[in-house]
């Protein structure tokens, strides 16, 4: 679809399920992540955080739900809940996982926060069959504006940090992660775009009208374009 086909601006509602079926609190990527994935699922959460869309997915879906993360604060909240979840670091230890050991692998905003980006979103692909990215647009017209007309590094909702305590090292656009992923040749099944609000716009990813007003992208992936 093109930037011209999409005209007006349309704020759609998506296939996923909706944010009433999940639980309140619940970021809004999550909720239309949760809305992907099926029942009795294998699920690995990389960077899950307190383990909110775990439970979610555990509770509802009933899925075996797994997860990864990096800060020990976010593994005791996970456990307090009964959640199997463990320390690790997303560049290092995704190794330790055999191939297409997960149904679904997620990384929900964490992706600009790890030191390889490509070398952790392959690894995604390996070890599961898809793979769910969402992501903040760091060409978000606002991120664009600020830098314009401030000078200065950008804080947004999404991106939240002033840039001496950022966690975030790899900045990247909605336009950057499409040439990533056809530069190590994955399949993008299904894109959304989200405005600030995180409700989804009927833009194409590729265009230039995503990469300009979306805040956010959840991106779902799988395999390679060259397998047969």
């Amino acid at each position: 679809m093109s930037d011209s086909a999409a005209l007006p601006i349309e704020v759609v509602t998506p296939e996923a399920a909706p944010a009433a079926s999940a639980p309140d609190g619940l970021r809004s990527d999550l909720r239309l992540i949760a809305g992907m994935i099926e029942p009795h699922s294998r699920v690995l959460d990389i960077g899950c955080g307190d383990g909110a869309l775990l439970a979610y997915l555990a509770h509802a879906k009933g899925v075996d739900a797994r997860g990864i993360e990096l800060g020990q604060s976010g593994v005791n909240a996970c456990v307090r809940h009964g959640l199997s979840v463990i320390q690790g670091d997303a560049d290092r230890d995704l190794e330790a996982f055999p191939d297409s050991a997960f149904d679904v692998v997620v990384l929900s905003q964490t992706l600009q926060a790890t030191r390889q980006p490509r070398h952790v979103l392959e690894e995604l692909l390996r070890i599961g069959k898809r793979a769910i990215v969402s992501f903040p647009n760091f060409a978000f017209w606002r991120v664009r504006l600020g830098l314009l007309f401030r000078g200065r590094m950008p804080v947004t909702e999404l991106l939240n940090n002033s840039w001496y305590d950022t966690p975030n090292i790899h900045f990247c656009t909605i336009r950057d992660f499409v040439v990533l992923c056809d530069e190590i040749g994955t399949r993008i099944e299904r894109s959304l775009t989200l405005d600030r609000h995180g409700r989804p716009y009927a833009l194409d990813p590729r265009g230039t009208l995503a990469n300009l007003l979306a805040e956010q992208g959840v991106f779902v992936l799988s395999g390679r374009t060259d397998d047969r």
